[in-house]
């Protein structure tokens, strides 16, 4: 209940903060104002009904609008808030010179107004206020535009090469499809898991590696949307681990489906593929759900001689796996921050946002994810299927 206190304040700060720069300070005191009010207080109610409601079922048909908002909320408050610095020196500029009949209109007396027998002058305060306002609310819109078109289109395929001591030279040039939080839900509908599957089958990888997040919602109400993915083509095989979303969504019926699309579960488990072991472990958000991550379990007692890739959906784990000697753990979970500048945020939970990194000598890849949660929105963090080549190091 405090979380969601917080949560609830801070949407109402934000929005109290909006209506100053957005209504109060562009509007003067009438009708426009009060409709200007009227309008941020529904659209602060409507987050938390969004948040809460969809992510518990309810009113879906609030996904878009709600979502956007969230969305276009984030990028004024950025934009407005750069704004601040140069707003202050433009005030400071305007403080010292003398108010004109405009700037004190609202303050007299309405008959005082009515006397007044020379046309007003340009009010500066205002003008700068509207200006700002016009400024950050195109920016907000351009910036989501652009992030809904990039996250609703096919994920780019990013490449990266892997040098491994131990691997055997027959696994020279095997290449691993990782793809993570695909987040099927009442928004993506079919079609955004039929794209997923066409980016990782036109790379004809060896291997493919589900890392997590596959899902926001149950078997019964997704289960027709995730079906495309059982058209996942790869050499030796579909590997899968869950992610933090999937113990929100009903992890057990999900492991389930999974194994019927085709993909193999490895739940604190390895298997051995020509000299590879390849091993997976549960997400950290199992353990509130009585499904902890084993890492003694998936990667103690093995042939140390054999390089080992270890699934494992957010990057931390690397510390919990650093003692075993992992060779590379490829991951997801952060999303590349999603919607920029959030990343900066996300680095205070996460040791690698996107792309390769190393967590306790652990060498990690991160994958930015092939879908989206909440806002169907990204900027500066792409969709992306990465294709990792593991390669002899000589």
């Amino acid at each position: 209940m405090l979380f969601v206190a917080v949560i609830l304040l801070v949407i109402g700060l934000i929005h109290l903060y909006l209506w100053k720069r957005l209504v109060h300070d562009t509007l003067r005191q009438g009708w426009g104002r009060r409709v200007g009010t009227a309008i941020v207080v529904v659209l602060g109610v409507l987050v938390p009904v969004t948040l809460i409601g969809v992510r518990n079922g309810y009113v879906q048909w609030l996904s878009w609008p709600g979502y956007l908002w969230v969305a276009l909320m984030f990028y004024l408050l950025v934009t407005l808030a750069v704004l601040e610095v140069p707003r202050l020196i433009a005030m400071r500029l305007f403080a010292g010179k003398k108010e004109t009949p405009a700037e004190t209109q609202e303050e007299q007396a309405p008959e005082e107004q009515e006397k007044e027998a020379e046309p007003p002058a340009i009010d500066r305060r205002l003008v700068l206020a509207r200006g700002a306002a016009i400024f950050a609310g195109l920016t907000a819109a351009s910036i989501t535009g652009y992030g809904v078109r990039t996250a609703t289109g096919a994920p780019r395929i990013d490449r990266f090469t892997m040098p491994m001591p131990k691997l055997p030279r027959a696994m020279d040039g095997t290449r691993i499809a990782v793809v993570s939080d695909i987040h099927i839900g009442p928004l993506t509908g079919v079609d955004h898991a039929r794209r997923i599957t066409r980016v990782i089958n036109s790379v004809n990888a060896d291997l493919v590696c589900v890392v997590g997040d596959l899902v926001d919602g149950t078997v019964a109400k997704l289960g027709r949307f995730a079906a495309p993915l059982a058209e996942i083509e790869s050499r030796r095989g579909t590997f899968f681990v869950t992610g933090n979303h999937e113990y929100y969504s009903g992890y057990a019926e999900w492991i389930d489906e999974v194994a019927e699309l085709g993909m193999r579960p490895l739940r604190n488990d390895r298997v051995e593929i020509a000299g590879l072991d390849l091993a997976g472990v549960n997400d950290l958000a199992g353990a509130e759900h009585g499904d902890a991550p084993d890492f003694a379990r998936a990667l103690g007692d093995r042939d140390t001689t054999r390089p080992v890739v270890l699934m494992a959906h957010q990057p931390v784990a690397a510390k919990d796996a650093a003692p075993f000697g992992v060779d590379l753990q490829i991951s997801g979970h952060t999303h590349g921050g999603q919607m920029a500048p959030f990343n900066l945020l996300v680095r205070l939970e996460q040791p690698v946002v996107s792309g390769f990194g190393n967590v306790d000598g652990v060498p990690v890849y991160v994958t930015n994810g092939a879908g989206y949660w909440g806002p169907p929105v990204r900027v500066g963090a792409p969709p992306q299927v990465t294709v990792i080549e593991l390669r002899v190091q000589n």
